[in-house]
């Protein structure tokens, strides 16, 4: 599929939302906003968070749904995706839950109920943890934890169940082919890695889907930032800002939480999720969605869309 070759048409893609930027944490971000003049006001601010290899449009099912039901719903690119800045540092969970956080005061909410996928719930069980004044709900989709997710990586690849998100970990710390095999036109890795981490019954992605994500990690450098999210994460192992974002981690949750899992997910074990309910004091609801893999939110988007909805209205007004 051929794709406008700015970067505002790569991203900015119309629909049922406007696009705007915001300044936060000393960067720009893109932020794509349900049009919906209906809403109050005071409205809840939803912030949607997406995960690799993807950018604000994996939420474009969820936007709508939650401002009919009353919310106000925010997608926003994470640092160096999409439209949003693309520094050369800044990679690491501490800076990115700094980000969400100056996010949501620019959009002027003193408050906002988080919904991560994948590396964008590594970023919001963060902000929950370190930003607790500033995030009411937290609905963390094919996520765990931060403190679960490593160990029971290396717990799978050790006992052969699954070395597909090790394999992957480890390949992304090569220097220079990750960034050409992402950014390259004719490549089909995002195809690829969408396809081999999605559930096999699921039609995700076709071949516009999957083409939108390649163009937006082909605005450079959005590859190479892409992969600092995972140097960050195996690097920091051997380095005291690993040891000490472990141990600002320690603190429970203290807000309602929503664990979303895809029962065909190929790469985070259920059980990984399941502990990671022992990493919050407020109450907590899993979801496990039949027939979905890592990409619940865009392979299953009705179920997904009833699951957050049920789980939202739920929660006591703040």
């Amino acid at each position: 599929m051929a794709l406008p070759p700015d970067p505002a048409g790569v991203v900015e893609i119309p629909g049922p939302w406007q696009h705007r930027y915001v300044t936060a944490n000393g960067a720009r971000f893109h932020v794509a906003e349900a049009d919906a003049p209906h809403l109050p006001r005071d409205a809840p601010l939803v912030l949607l968070l997406h995960g690799f290899p993807e950018f604000w449009w994996t939420w474009r099912a969820q936007l709508p749904a939650l401002a009919k039901a009353g919310y106000r719903p925010v997608a926003m690119d994470l640092r160096g995706y999409g439209g949003s800045d693309k520094p050369p540092r800044g990679y690491d969970p501490m800076t990115l839950a700094r980000d969400v956080a100056g996010v949501i005061k620019a959009l002027g909410a003193r408050r906002a109920i988080l919904v991560g996928q994948g590396w964008g719930g590594y970023v919001a069980w963060t902000a929950a943890v370190l930003h607790p004044d500033q995030v009411a709900g937290l609905c963390a989709v094919a996520a765990p934890h931060p403190l679960v997710m490593l160990p029971a990586i290396v717990r799978e690849a050790a006992t052969g169940r699954s070395r597909l998100m090790a394999g992957h970990l480890l390949a992304m710390q090569a220097p220079f082919f990750p960034e050409r095999r992402l950014s390259q036109p004719s490549n089909r890795y995002v195809a690829e890695h969408l396809r081999a981490w999605s559930s096999p019954a699921s039609t995700f992605p076709d071949e516009e889907v999957a083409a939108h994500y390649h163009h937006a990690l082909s605005l450079w450098p959005a590859a190479h930032c892409a992969l600092e999210y995972h140097r960050w994460l195996v690097r920091s192992r051997v380095r005291a800002d690993g040891r000490r974002f472990d141990e600002l981690m320690e603190p429970p949750v203290t807000v309602p939480t929503c664990l979303v899992h895809g029962s065909d997910d190929p790469v985070v074990p259920l059980e990984a999720t399941m502990r990671s309910r022992t990493k919050v004091s407020a109450p907590v609801e899993v979801h496990v969605l039949r027939s979905a893999g890592h990409y619940p939110q865009e392979e299953s988007p009705e179920a997904f869309d009833d699951v957050l909805l049920g789980w939202l209205a739920g929660l006591e007004p703040r």
